[in-house]
């Protein structure tokens, strides 16, 4: 789960690695990739077949996460209208919201006027 994906990712860049295999789901190859657009990791690779396919994330060291924040979780799950999708720290970091056009940052949610699932926050 996505969840699992930003931990690892954050506390491997706290350790210093420069890259880490998580195991592959669809749902972490979106936000992975939505991650590396964003210039938090620097490439994303799949590797292997099914049922042993994993992500091979490089991680970025010129961009490192600071913080995450997660807003929905599976126990309560938020969701907001793309009026109501605001900036992260000024600017500074990106919101991700699942939607019926799949998974996206806040301000391209607020562009295609669609509102959805807010996932997290990283800055």
């Amino acid at each position: 789960m996505y969840i699992d994906l930003l931990v690892q990712l954050k506390n491997a860049q706290m350790a210093g690695r420069k890259n880490i295999k998580l195991p592959h789901s669809k749902m972490d190859l979106a936000v992975a990739q939505l991650l590396e657009k964003n210039g938090f990791v620097k490439s994303v690779t799949k590797k292997g077949r099914a049922p042993k396919r994993v992500l091979d994330l490089e991680l970025n060291p010129e961009n490192p996460i600071n913080g995450v924040k997660f807003t929905s979780k599976p126990s309560i799950r938020m969701y907001k209208g793309y009026r109501d999708l605001y900036s992260v720290k000024k600017g500074y970091g990106i919101g991700v919201v699942t939607t019926s056009k799949g998974i996206m940052t806040q301000s391209q949610a607020r562009e295609q006027k669609v509102g959805g699932q807010l996932l997290f926050e990283i800055w």
